[in-house]
């Protein structure tokens, strides 16, 4: 049975970082989505090694995974619209492959870990 399980959420001061991880078996599209105004996706795993991400999470966030079902969120230079709660997500694959990140919330994401709240303060 695949269940996501995450933690890392934390408070930091603006510029700072934080390394969120989620152990979720058994999916080849996995990612981290945040629920600020709305819930959106962050980045994710369009397969075993490709990766895509958000315009605003382009270049200071990086995602990754290991061999033992750890999925990894890094953030850098964090700032204050990055508050919010983050979860990590599976969906299954949709034709063999997986659905764009800014689908899976269309297609509805089959399993989803447990919220790590960011604050980020001035």
């Amino acid at each position: 049975q695949v269940q996501p399980v995450g933690s890392g959420g934390g408070s930091v001061r603006a510029g700072g970082s934080l390394t969120l991880s989620c152990e979720v078996s058994g999916y080849t599209c996995i990612g981290w989505f945040r629920q600020t105004v709305g819930r959106e996706g962050v980045a994710a795993f369009e397969d075993d090694e490709t990766t895509t991400y958000a315009e605003f999470a382009k270049g200071r966030f990086t995602i990754s995974r290991d061999n033992s079902n750890h999925l990894y969120l890094q953030m850098h230079n964090l700032e204050a619209e990055d508050a919010g709660t983050y979860y990590c997500g599976a969906v299954r694959q949709r034709g063999g492959r997986c659905p764009p990140l800014n689908k899976w919330l269309h297609y509805g994401v089959d399993f989803w870990g447990p919220g790590n709240l960011v604050t980020v303060s001035s």
